[in-house]
């Protein structure tokens, strides 16, 4: 098992080495290969990279925590509306902000809308937690979690409708998930705060494991269960909030990337999960934006439309493996 495990994990080293290659070589339009323009390459293509690899890595790794806690692998940022709580108050921001002149300040705007994704996402995550208290089927957990999505929806499009021509197009272009917003201002903020998150959930593997079996096998370990969800639903919520704040909503990478991890590496140990899902993640953003950049010359993809190209047939598989859900 550990020499198979092993095989896995320096194939996936390949890949994401073989990502960052193509990343930074094929990640722009043909006017702009490597080496024409060193600007473009320090200045554009190596933080949308850097980007790529945070972002995959982030929202996996929250997708991880969300499956775990629930216990369901159909659970996610993107499907429990998580995201969608941190678009809304994005909105919210830039609908407001633009009308008061809050963006004239570009850091000043930016950690507003920073604070506003990582609040909306704690919000409907700790709504989700409420329900979990008073709901035992995950199946109609995850259906609140479509509908609280959809309401947010509703409330985010009535927004657009009031809004004006210059705000609504902000918030348009935001909306659409993108890597290559991100500038080296942006990499001082978005670079720490999502090593430090990440490297928090290592402090919390033995409840992670723990929690995979329940709440009272995890309290006769003598882990707290109540405090160390609370805190590891906030580490979740955070690595949402920020990586939505700075990519936009990137969909089905927090769930299609746990139910990989779990396929290619059969084993409850979350401590392989989570690097796998660093990996897996970093490697799946980083060959989309390679696609997204390439697919057409006249024009970039939006990342979410590759992301669900990938991520959606994946959980369809997963509903017809498991027909008792």
């Amino acid at each position: 098992m550990f020499k198979s495990n092993s095989i896995k994990f320096v194939v996936l080293i390949i890949l994401f080495f073989l990502g960052c290659f193509f990343s930074l070589i094929y990640g722009g339009s043909e006017s702009s290969r490597l080496g024409e323009n060193t600007f473009i390459f320090w200045e554009i293509r190596l933080p949308k990279t850097i980007t790529a690899i945070l972002a995959g890595s982030t929202l996996s790794i929250a997708g991880l925590i969300l499956q775990v806690i629930f216990r369901n692998p159909l659970a996610g940022p993107y499907v429990l509306g998580i995201s969608s709580g941190a678009s809304l108050l994005v909105a919210v921001t830039i609908m407001s902000g633009t009308s008061f002149g809050l963006f004239s300040n570009y850091l000043f705007g930016k950690s507003i809308i920073i604070f506003s994704s990582v609040l909306g996402s704690i919000l409907v995550t700790l709504l989700i937690l409420f329900l979990s208290k008073k709901i035992t089927s995950n199946v109609i957990l995850l259906l609140i979690g479509l509908m609280l999505s959809q309401i947010c929806g509703a409330i985010q499009g009535s927004l657009e409708y009031f809004a004006d021509p210059g705000s609504l197009k902000n918030f348009v272009m935001w909306g659409m998930g993108s890597l290559s917003n991100t500038t080296d201002s942006d990499l001082l903020i978005y670079l720490p705060a999502s090593i430090i998150f990440m490297g928090a959930v290592i402090f919390f593997i033995k409840p992670l494991n723990a929690f995979l079996l329940g709440k009272d096998y995890s309290n006769n370990l003598g882990i707290n269960y109540s405090k160390n969800r609370f805190y590891l639903i906030l580490i979740s919520s955070v690595l949402t909030g920020i990586t939505t704040a700075f990519c936009g909503p990137v969909a089905f990478v927090g769930i299609a990337v746990p139910l990989l991890s779990r396929i290619i590496f059969i084993t409850s140990r979350q401590e392989i999960h989570l690097v796998s899902c660093m990996l897996i993640g970093s490697c799946i953003l980083l060959f989309s934006d390679v696609v997204c950049h390439n697919f057409s010359n006249t024009a970039t993809l939006p990342i979410n439309m590759i992301t669900t190209f990938i991520g959606a047939p994946l959980v369809i598989y997963l509903l017809f493996k498991n027909k008792q859900w």
